[in-house]
């Protein structure tokens, strides 16, 4: 289970729900009991763009989201999840490296955010979704696990269809468990952009947001992200949503 760290010495309020930006806050640091009291109020954090700025925080005004029941599967990606093995949590720190690859476009995980939520995972709420293939690491994503809300940070590829697989395995895990847990577990991807809309990711108003994040984070932690780290597990057919 989770260690709960230390409390923030800042203090986080529900933003604004009538509020028309996104950037909702400046500075704080990046302490676990910071980052968790953000996540639970529906914040997350990003670097500045010059080196000595403060941290941002944003609470996105329409906020992206996957409905577990809302993933989109095509057949070629159908396929594609028999190529790949799924393994939980056996490298985080590696999946993170990729994310932070300062030759992909508009990169912004530095060496803090790296550090935090390295720091997160060893506490055990930031969690990485691996894609594998003939032993190495091909793709995958992460981000952070409150109750049932899983906060997604960032996914990388380095093989066809290997990212999306990555999505399609957390959608398989957060449907696992009670039935009336699952109905309200919460996938957030932040913003949505073309490529998440295609695989099913909608926008929600900031206030439908908060009010499923209350609902959300108060409910027990799905049993893969609460159990013994490094679980490998190799699932033929995910994507049968």
């Amino acid at each position: 289970m989770p260690v709960e760290p230390p409390p923030s010495q800042w203090s986080f309020s529900v933003p604004d729900e009538d509020g028309l930006d996104d950037l909702v806050g400046m500075g704080a640091d990046l302490a676990p009991g910071t980052l968790l009291a953000a996540y639970r109020h529906g914040l997350f954090p990003m670097p500045g763009p010059r080196r000595r700025d403060p941290l941002l925080w944003f609470s996105p005004v329409e906020r992206g989201i996957l409905p577990l029941d809302g993933l989109r599967v095509s057949r070629s990606l159908r396929r594609a999840t028999r190529d790949f093995e799924i393994r939980i949590d056996t490298d985080f720190e590696a999946v993170v490296e990729r994310c932070a690859d300062p030759s992909r476009p508009q990169g912004w995980i530095d060496e803090p955010i790296r550090a935090a939520y390295a720091e997160l995972h060893r506490l055990g709420w930031a969690h990485s979704v691996e894609t594998w293939q003939q032993g190495r690491l091909v793709g995958g994503l992460y981000g952070v696990a409150i109750g049932g809300l899983f906060a997604g940070e960032s996914m990388f590829h380095h093989a066809r269809d290997a990212s999306k697989v990555a999505l399609v395995a957390l959608v398989d895990l957060l449907l696992e468990g009670p039935a009336d847990e699952v109905g309200s577990r919460l996938l957030d991807v932040q913003w949505t952009t073309p490529h998440l809309a295609s695989l099913g990711v909608v926008e929600v108003p900031r206030e439908e947001y908060l009010q499923r994040l209350a609902i959300a984070r108060d409910l027990s932690l799905p049993r893969v992200f609460g159990g013994t780290r490094g679980e490998a597990a190799r699932r033929d057919g995910f994507g049968a949503h």
